[in-house]
């Protein structure tokens, strides 16, 4: 298999990998407080890579104003929502929800934009939908006892974050979509978009509302894994999809790329000893299936 094609398959394998570390560090500390630091480590080292080589020069009023506001939605709504999800529903149902963004987001481009959906990719929409369905509904046996098979609260509100999550994710790429086609630096975009989540997150947790508060101290344990999931899923995941798109076929490089909620189910299986259901598999692949309707053209 080409490099190019390796390299996006190893962007999915950081992000099955991010979903299940994330899940310690999102429980302890909540959703907002999680995200925030995450953000906080990640802007930092984009930055350092933008000064160092210059690329910030880039930046004009032209692209930073749908650059921050794709950032506003994509990340600081979108990603917010999903370690949300992630500690209600666990990091299989977390990450199966998230990939609905690829659907989503083809049903805005053809919207929004006015890109052609032909029957195939309307068809691959359908099949993650109800690959979707099928990973929540029968994607859990009797026997699974593990904590993150655990569904806290009402499973309706968690999937309902997961679609807040992934129409977030939709959006933020739709609007960052026109800016990237001009040729910049795609980091210093992902400078801009995390930079200003980190900063609305900031703004944000300064209100007096208990729930958004830090729930437990921030212990070196803690803070290097959520520095770990930054580090993995916005650093070495997006570095190497990037690169697969640098020489591989949009399509088959998205589609690929997309495989993460397969990719989660052995190393759930490993790390916790329960094998996934039928469900489960069964649903992740039709998702996978259903991307490669959607891209490949």
């Amino acid at each position: 298999m080409p490099i190019h094609e390796l390299a996006a398959l190893g962007a999915a394998t950081c992000w099955a990998l991010t979903g299940l570390i994330s899940a310690i560090p999102a429980g302890h500390l909540g959703a907002p407080a999680f995200n925030r630091l995450r953000q906080i480590f990640v802007s930092a080292l984009l930055l350092i890579y933008a000064l160092a080589t210059g690329t910030w020069r880039e930046l004009n009023l032209d692209n930073a104003g749908p650059l921050l506001l794709s950032g506003l939605i994509g990340i600081f709504i979108g990603d917010t929502l999903l370690f949300s999800t992630l500690n209600r529903l666990g990091p299989r149902r977390s990450g199966i929800l998230f990939a609905l963004n690829a659907p989503i987001a083809a049903l805005l481009g053809w919207l929004v934009l006015g890109e052609d959906l032909p029957t195939s990719a309307i068809a691959g929409i359908a099949l993650t939908a109800g690959g979707v369905l099928l990973a929540i509904v029968f994607g859990k046996r009797r026997a699974q006892m593990h904590e993150w098979e655990k569904i806290k609260g009402p499973l309706a509100v968690g999937v309902l974050l997961g679609l807040g999550a992934a129409t977030g994710q939709a959006v933020g790429a739709i609007l960052a979509r026109p800016v990237m086609e001009t040729g910049i630096d795609p980091i210093v975009a992902s400078l801009l978009r995390v930079g200003i989540a980190a900063c609305c997150l900031t703004a944000f947790m300064q209100l007096p509302i208990p729930s958004i508060k830090p729930r437990g101290p921030l212990t070196p344990k803690i803070a290097f894994m959520t520095g770990l999931t930054g580090f993995l899923g916005l650093g070495v995941g997006m570095t190497l999809l990037l690169f697969a798109l640098s020489g591989g076929k949009v399509g088959i490089v998205s589609t690929l790329s997309a495989t993460s909620p397969v990719m989660i189910l052995p190393m759930l299986w490993l790390r916790t000893g329960e094998r996934p259901a039928a469900g489960a598999w069964a649903g992740a692949l039709l998702v996978v299936i259903g991307m490669g309707l959607i891209f490949i053209r």
